[in-house]
């Protein structure tokens, strides 16, 4: 009998956290804009695609 007095109280409380945690605001982070790492994705490509450096040839000195 002592559990039908409190289990009412208990699931309140337990659908109170529910949608406590349903409606919570965002959690803190980064968001990043899809422009913008769409324009990073686009540096980093054309900076893996660029040729190379030109070297000088050796020359032997001997």
């Amino acid at each position: 009998m002592a559990t039908e007095l409190t289990a009412p109280v208990e699931t309140a409380a337990l659908a109170a956290e529910v949608e406590g945690l349903l409606d919570s605001a965002e959690p803190e982070g980064i968001y990043r804009d899809t422009r913008e790492c769409g324009g990073g994705l686009l540096l980093a490509a054309l900076l893996l695609i660029s040729p190379p450096t030109p070297r000088a040839p050796k020359t032997d000195a001997r």
